[in-house]
Order: structure tokens, then C-alpha cells, then sequence
């Protein structure tokens, strides 16, 4: 999965109709259309951005630092809204979006935690991944993945609130204020798609 996040000599930022890398929200507009390069574009864009933010931290920091999934992504929109100006998306389509693909980012740094022996490291964490109370295993967040990724053709916005509850940490109620809908409601979807990553999954989660 984490193959659609990355920007590559083959990707659609660099080949073909998107040769010149465009702006966020045209892809987003392009994507919602049903066009399946622009949303490969997009989640690639969206994966370089995330990784540069989290880079950039880690630079600030001089060396090995947690930087929390919520906070990357509220960093984000700020930067890139006032990047792309009035047209760039509201900040619920914004989020749905990037959770997705700060899934793919918290499971390439599980899967290369081990590699990352010495020098300038970082950690990203959320509700859900905490680093510092119970390294999840990169083969359980696969299989999560790959059963939210069934999850989402049958219903999107469940699988969109576990990106967002458990890969970035959200709490109920931000999901709730940005949906506009009641925490209640919220806690009810989030306790339907745990059944469904269950019975799918067949085996104890940390969700």
C-alpha cells in the first residue's frame, strides 16, 4: 500500500497529464471526479509534504523526536491553505485525505524502526501508535490497513474515522466538530468499524 504515497520518476507528479506539479486542491477537485491519476498525484504529493514536515521537526530538534500525527496534521493545512489560497478544500475533506495517507507514513516508519539504529531519528504518534506506551507491530498495522482498504469500499467514512482516530489520534470530539455531528455518533461508527476490523482480522488488535 505504502507504493501509492511515494513520488517516484514513474510517478503521476513527474509523468504524463501532471507533468507539472499542480496545485493541491486541483488534484483534490480531479480526484473527488473519479480520476484515478490525479488521486495517485495526490496521495503522493500529500505522503512528500507529511515527510518533509516531519523531517523539518526533527531538524528543529537537533536529533531523535516524537512528533505527534495531529499535530503534523494541523500543521499541514495551515501551510498548504495558505499556500493554494481561497480554493484549497475545507478542512474535513482536507483531513480525510491526509489521514489516509498518514496511515501509509506511520507504517513505512514501523516497518523501518528497526533499521533506524543511530543517528537523527523521529517517531510519529497518535492514540492509537504511541511509541513510548506499545510499539504496535508493522505486520498488525498492515493487516489493519489492507482490511481498512476493503473497509472503505463498502463504507468510506468508517474507514476514514479509523485513519483519523487511530493512525492520527484524533479524540472524538474533533472528529465530531468536524463532521458536524454529535460525539455520540461518532463513538457509534467507531465501534462498528471495530467489529468489522475484527471479524475481518480474525485475532486480537490493538484497536
Amino acid at each position: 500500500m505504502r507504493e501509492a504515497f511515494r513520488t517516484s520518476a514513474s510517478s503521476p507528479l513527474h509523468s504524463g497529464k501532471y507533468s507539472v506539479e499542480p496545485k493541491l486542491s486541483s488534484l483534490i477537485e480531479a480526484a473527488e471526479k473519479g480520476d484515478k491519476s490525479a488521486t495517485e498525484a495526490l496521495f503522493a504529493a500529500l505522503y512528500s509534504e507529511l515527510h518533509r514536515l516531519a523531517k523539518r521537526e526533527l531538524a528543529r530538534h537537533g536529533g531523535q523526536v516524537s512528533v505527534s500525527a495531529t499535530t503534523l496534521l494541523h500543521e499541514a493545512y495551515l501551510e498548504m491553505a495558505e499556500r493554494e489560497g481561497s480554493l484549497f478544500p475545507d478542512q474535513l475533506r482536507f483531513m480525510g485525505y491526509t489521514a489516509r495517507v498518514m496511515r501509509g507514513l506511520i507504517i513505512d516508519h514501523a516497518r523501518n524502526r528497526q533499521a533506524q539504529k543511530r543517528g537523527g531519528q523521529f517517531e510519529i504518534t497518535s492514540l492509537g501508535t504511541d511509541a513510548g506506551s506499545h510499539a504496535i507491530d508493522d505486520r498488525e498495522l498492515t493487516h489493519i490497513s489492507e482490511a481498512l482498504d476493503e473497509l472503505a469500499k463498502m463504507d468510506a467514512s468508517l474507514a476514514e474515522l479509523v485513519d483519523m482516530k487511530f493512525f492520527c489520534g484524533f479524540s472524538f470530539a474533533e472528529i465530531a466538530a468536524m463532521r458536524g455531528v454529535s460525539e455520540r455518533t461518532v463513538q457509534r461508527n467507531w465501534e462498528k468499524a471495530r467489529i468489522y476490523l475484527h471479524r475481518s482480522i480474525q485475532s486480537d488488535l490493538s484497536i
